[in-house]
């Protein structure tokens, strides 16, 4: 249009407005060789020259083209029905109906499985019929079919035989061309395979670096994982290194579909396990106790020999190795004695009632003091704890550094020394007493039975009751001189200064670091340079 102001007048340009509405109307409802040939006719009677007529032309075929690929590029046909949006023909012609059976005739047969397809064309509608082996080329003839640009629509009415042997045959062409495919491909497979090796050996070799992850983190869970990532993501780097040489990029996305898929049901499956994983990451980095510490790990006492990726591994103090899963450990309550080496002890002993309390607490502390074991700082103390039936109940409170000492030895060792000491200070430990009252009938009994026998001239003796006391407790203080000249015999014997040894037991300390020196396929996640909480 911009070439017909260039060349014409306002006033030339009037008189072919209608010729020029015809040319539009011709151009939008004619094919792309009558709009052709009306297009010279009206561009000489409007007197048009040729450059703007060859203009014309080509946006003519341009628009044709286009509606052209859009056919071609109509979704498949689904059972017969079609999707071809294009303008139906008023006046078919029976030369087109046999250009198509010729077109679709011609392409089945430089197709496998679709020769024995028959075609008929009635005003446009394709019907196909025949047979094929299965239900893939049948839709494959339907859709191929449908492409064609004069086809109306198309009906399937053909039979999958599905034979045998012609299914059979077509797979086994395509496994032999598949065969050949992979035979040509091979050097190029090697290619990749050697490749893959390359990059996945050089990702092995980085990981193998200890010390260069080491300097990077000084946690050495946090150095593994690190290193192993590392690892997983060069070989990942490989794989698609040579899927995409040789081609096979879309086989990446299956694997790591199915990756995902596998993944998230072996998620649910050991569910447990990555807990106990994401426990060990925790406590590598936190860490609550050291190796050689004295914990409880949820009423499980020992000492700790190493924390590994799966469970903190300690020695008892019977000498038996505890492995406790980290996720219980990281869930658990803590109880590390190592970490403040202070440790209190309690005991309990009973005086006499008629005795003074602190005086007994007086003579008790001063016979712990004397003990070397025994901290000045924090200071020994004892208390009234109760007051029972026949006696008084003292506790006493005792520190002791735990690093140095024993604390079980300790505690025995200050139990026997506060005993003896108020014993020898006169003060006793009695023993509990029970009162027996009897009804009067009881005791109207004993009388009458007195009587009678003084009356038959029998003798009774009754032993007054404070003599009896007098009596026990004279031969309750001959028991404890014997004991404890015995008890004097036999500690001023050979070895008896093991008895009050209140050190450690060197050969469980021994034990426990004869397993930490042990080399072990877990590593050790315990680090002294690591922060501890």
């Amino acid at each position: 249009m911009i070439a017909i102001f260039d060349y014409l007048s306002l006033r030339r340009y009037l008189p072919v407005i209608g010729q020029l509405l015809l040319l539009i109307s011709i151009f939008y409802g004619s094919p792309v060789h009558a709009a052709s040939e009306e297009l010279t006719s009206v561009a000489a009677t409007a007197g048009i020259d040729n450059s703007t007529l060859l203009n014309l032309e080509a946006e003519s075929e341009t628009e044709a083209e286009r509606d052209t690929s859009a056919l071609i590029d109509a979704p498949p046909v689904i059972s017969g029905e079609s999707t071809n949006n294009a303008q139906i023909e008023t006046t078919p012609t029976l030369q087109k109906d046999n250009e198509i059976r010729q077109r679709i005739n011609g392409i089945f047969s430089e197709i496998d499985g679709l020769q024995a397809v028959d075609v008929s064309v009635t005003q446009g509608v394709v019907t196909l019929g025949g047979e094929t082996p299965n239900e893939k080329k049948a839709q494959q003839a339907i859709n191929l079919t449908n492409r064609l640009t004069d086809v109306v629509t198309v009906e399937d009415n053909i039979n999958r035989t599905l034979d045998v042997q012609d299914n059979v045959s077509t797979v086994y062409q395509g496994l032999k061309t598949q065969g050949i495919n992979l035979i040509k491909a091979t050097p190029l497979l090697l290619v990749g395979i050697v490749l893959f090796g390359m990059v996945a050996w050089f990702g092995s070799w980085l990981s193998k670096r200890q010390k260069m992850w080491q300097r990077l983190t000084p946690n050495p869970f946090v150095a593994e994982l690190l290193a192993q990532t590392i690892k997983v993501i060069f070989i990942i780097f490989g794989l698609i290194l040579a899927l995409s040489l040789i081609g096979a990029e879309t086989i990446l996305g299956t694997l790591l579909g199915g990756a995902g898929v596998i993944g998230i049901a072996v998620g649910f499956a050991v569910k447990d396990t990555i807990e106990n994983y994401i426990a060990s990451l925790m406590l590598s980095i936190r860490q609550p106790f050291r190796a050689r510490d004295q914990v409880v790990i949820n009423g499980q006492e020992g000492i700790v020999v190493r924390l590994t990726s799966r469970a903190t591994i300690l020695m008892t103090l019977d000498g038996n190795q505890l492995r406790i899963p980290n996720a219980e450990v990281f869930k658990g309550t803590i109880l590390n004695y190592t970490k403040n080496p202070e440790r209190r002890f309690t005991f309990e002993l009973g005086v006499d009632a008629n005795d003074d309390p602190l005086a007994a607490i007086k003579v008790g502390l001063d016979a712990i003091y004397k003990l070397d074991f025994v901290l000045d700082e924090p200071r020994a103390i004892a208390i009234i704890a109760n007051v029972g039936d026949s006696n008084i109940i003292l506790e006493f409170q005792v520190w002791v550094d735990q690093s140095e000492t024993d604390f079980a030895k300790a505690r025995s060792i200050a139990i026997r020394e506060t005993k003896h000491a108020l014993e020898n200070e006169g003060f006793s430990l009695p023993e509990p007493i029970y009162r027996l009252r009897f009804n009067d009938k009881l005791e109207t009994a004993f009388e009458h039975m007195q009587e009678s026998r003084s009356k038959t001239g029998s003798e009774m003796t009754v032993t007054p009751l404070t003599s009896g006391a007098e009596n026990q407790q004279t031969k309750d203080d001959k028991d404890k001189q014997q004991a404890k000249a015995r008890a004097k015999q036999i500690l001023d014997g050979r070895d008896s200064k093991d008895v009050f040894d209140a050190r450690p037991d060197e050969k469980l300390m021994q034990k426990v670091e004869q397993e930490i020196a042990e080399n072990s396929d877990e590593t050790d996640l315990l680090n002294n340079n690591s922060p501890q909480e």
